[in-house]
């Protein structure tokens, strides 16, 4: 080979390197499909993989191999609560959600949404199950940046309560009337099933598109009532002592878990695993049925400020972005982190009105390296559900205030995380710089929150505007005697029987 010919080949090979270089780069640069799917009133030992000895999830312990498990992750103590924080980045009270239902599970119209934030960066975005956050037209979901939405109305499939948070009439978790892009649709099927369904072929329409997805999946299941096919929880039956409604509760986890696994194999069929970012936000607040079977050790259920109330598993897979498979991290992170962390991962830019929104902290540099530097932070937990007009009487009632290591409980317990995850020896009078330290940063955060309680006095509609929809759509209605005649603080179905038996029909 001639001297020339060298120079050439060497000329080749780097451009050849420069080529390759480039186009490694632009598939890094590439945003991800992101999908977050999210049970409801699960607990952190619902999971085979997390220590339960009785239940089935292989998709969610198969899932665990191949992702980066938070295990000092936490949620709000409730429903809407949790919800309001993850599509806000900041505490669910600073968007004037105090309560799951009274016009107080309402997210505030000034709260700038995750859904909001991920179209700004070209992303499509679907909703498939609770949204739980404001039935009102102005409150839904394709209000507040979503594209597509197939929902269930109210805190629970069939659930209703005075005011604006309710249901279809007459609904259940078995056929039930779902609401679609702003009309209700009648369906054959379980509810878990349909929400999957739908948001599979939602997904494989998107993917098809030049613009990447962000799929929310946030599940009624395994929320009360407990409904869901025998085949899913006769096999729990006795076991340890396990009653009907508590197998019929971990037979809907097992529904949830088979519909995951079904999922992850669709996007592994589609080849886009690679690229998709799935977050598998194990619940929304500590467990429920199931706490008696395996608490995973910890103090509390849901509606509590123990750890049993807030502590939840969160697990992240997204291969092309570098996320570490089969490994744990410790560091105190929280739903209020999905927010930036996702504007981070995607480029998303906050507008300036919402500037000052966001409390969270970007979770990327955890996603990267799980041992990577975390700051020693704060997160408040609140159960809320205050009577009405007595916000100040709830100042120091089922509240917590948390560190990496402590937590000061009601203003009056403190307890030893490090040494005492159970939280069952109170150390108040150990550690007095630490109690003081945690009470001025409560009392700062109470003060800071008062001018977001947006929903405190808000009055809701005689009728709840979804059921008034869905007998616009479909017929029937409540009878006016009744509702004249209603006590406002009496959970309300909305029928009298002569519409009820019209509309089973």
């Amino acid at each position: 080979m001639t001297a020339i010919s060298f120079c050439r080949l060497i000329a080749v090979l780097v451009c050849l390197g420069s080529l390759i270089a480039s186009v490694n780069e632009s598939v890094a640069a590439e945003k991800p499909n992101v999908i977050l799917v999210m049970p409801d009133d699960l607990g952190y030992g619902d999971y085979a993989s997390l220590g339960n000895p009785i239940m089935h999830t292989p998709a969610v312990d198969a899932f665990k191999k191949q992702s980066l498990l938070f295990t000092q992750f936490h949620v709000s103590p409730t429903c809407s609560p949790t919800r309001a924080s993850l599509m806000s980045g900041r505490h669910e009270f600073k968007n004037g959600v105090t309560h799951t239902i009274l016009e107080r599970e309402r997210l505030s119209q000034d709260t700038y949404t995750l859904a909001q934030l991920m179209k700004s960066a070209g992303y499509t975005t679907g909703i498939f199950g609770k949204w739980h956050l404001g039935d009102e037209a102005e409150y839904r979901p394709e209000s507040r940046g979503f594209d597509e939405v197939y929902i269930h109305g109210g805190g629970g499939i069939g659930q209703t309560f005075p005011g604006s948070c309710g249901d279809a009439p007459g609904n259940s978790n078995i056929n039930p009337a779902l609401w679609h892009n702003g009309k209700w649709e009648k369906n054959e099927g379980y509810c878990t099933d349909l929400f999957f369904d739908q948001a599979i072929r939602w997904m494989d329409a998107e993917r098809k598109t030049d613009r990447p997805f962000f799929a929310y999946i946030p599940l009624n299941a395994a929320h009360g009532p407990h409904v869901v096919p025998k085949e899913y929880y006769q096999q729990y039956l006795g076991k340890m002592g396990v009653s009907e409604d508590t197998a019929k509760f971990f037979g809907m986890i097992e529904n949830v878990d088979t519909n995951f696994g079904k999922l992850l194999k669709k996007v592994d069929d589609w080849g886009i695993a690679d690229n998709t970012l799935v977050i598998y936000l194990a619940t929304d607040n500590g467990g429920t049925a199931g706490v008696k079977i395996f608490n995973a050790g910890m103090r509390g259920s849901k509606g509590s400020v123990y750890q049993g109330g807030t502590r939840a598993p969160a697990f992240f897979r997204w291969p092309a972005g570098g996320i570490p498979e089969g490994v744990e991290c410790d560091k105190l992170t929280a739903h209020i982190d999905i927010f930036p962390t996702l504007a981070e991962i995607t480029g998303a830019k906050v507008p300036a009105a919402a500037a000052d929104q966001v409390d969270g902290i970007s979770m990327l540099p955890l996603l990267k390296n799980p041992e990577a530097n975390w700051p020693d932070r704060l997160l408040v937990h609140h159960v809320g559900r205050w009577p009405a007009g007595k916000v100040e009487d709830a100042k120091y009632s089922k509240c917590a205030i948390q560190d990496a290591r402590y937590t000061l409980v009601n203003n009056k317990e403190l307890y030893d995380l490090a040494s005492d995850p159970g939280e069952t020896t109170n150390v108040i009078e150990k550690h007095p710089k630490e109690v003081a330290k945690l009470r001025a940063a409560y009392d700062q955060w109470w003060e800071d929150i008062q001018p977001h309680l947006v929903n405190e006095d808000a009055k809701g509609p005689k009728i709840n505007p979804l059921k008034e929809v869905y007998w616009k759509q479909f017929g029937g209605g409540p009878d006016q005697n009744l509702l004249d005649r209603m006590n406002p603080e009496k959970k309300f179905t909305g029928m009298n029987k002569k519409a009820a038996k019209k509309n089973k029909k």
